[in-house]
C-alpha cells in the first residue's frame, strides 16, 4: 500500500491535482488539450479514486478494522472519515465536469481550480496517514506475518 500511495502522491495528484489546478485557467490549450480532453482527465481522476476507495472500503478496511480502530466505521477521525471528505470533493468535481461538458461556455477556471484545490489537502493527509498505519512496524502491533499474508492486499 505504501508504494502505491507514494506513487499516487508523486504521479497522480502531481499530474492531476496540481497540474490540473494550474491548467484550470485555460492554459491546457497550450498543452494541446481542448476543454473536453481536460474535463475527461478530471473525470478519470474521479474514477481512479472511486475505484481505489471502493476496494479499500469493501475488501480491506473491514478486515483491518477488526484490530485497528482507525479503519473502523466507528472511528470519527479514521480512514473512512477521510474518505468522506475526499468523496465530497470528488462529487463536486464530478458535478462540475458534467456541467462544463453539457455547457462548455459555462466553464469557470476559478470554480474548477477551487474544486481541485478544495480536496487536495484531505487527500494527501489521508494518503500519509494510511501509509503510516500500514507500515510494517505498526502492523506488527496488530497482526502476525501469517495473518497479514491472508489479507487480500
Amino acid at each position: 500500500m505504501a508504494s502505491f500511495h507514494n506513487w499516487f502522491k508523486q504521479e497522480c495528484p502531481c499530474y492531476y491535482t496540481h497540474r490540473m489546478s494550474r491548467l484550470a485557467d485555460g492554459s491546457f490549450t497550450k498543452r494541446g488539450l481542448n476543454l473536453g480532453l481536460y474535463l475527461e482527465m478530471s473525470k478519470r481522476l474521479n474514477s481512479h479514486l472511486t475505484m481505489h476507495h471502493t476496494i479499500e472500503e469493501r475488501h480491506i478496511f473491514p478486515i483491518l478494522a477488526k484490530r485497528m480502530p482507525q479503519f473502523s466505521t466507528e472511528t470519527e477521525a479514521g480512514h473512512i472519515d477521510s474518505h468522506k471528505g475526499i468523496h465530497e470533493g470528488m462529487e463536486q468535481l464530478g458535478a462540475l465536469v458534467v456541467k462544463f461538458k453539457m455547457e462548455p461556455s459555462s466553464y469557470s477556471p476559478a470554480e474548477m481550480r477551487a474544486c481541485l484545490d478544495g480536496f487536495r489537502d484531505v487527500l494527501f493527509r489521508h494518503l500519509d496517514e494510511e501509509v503510516e498505519d500500514l507500515r510494517g512496524e505498526n502492523m506488527k502491533k496488530y497482526w502476525t506475518l501469517e495473518e497479514l499474508e491472508s489479507i487480500p492486499i
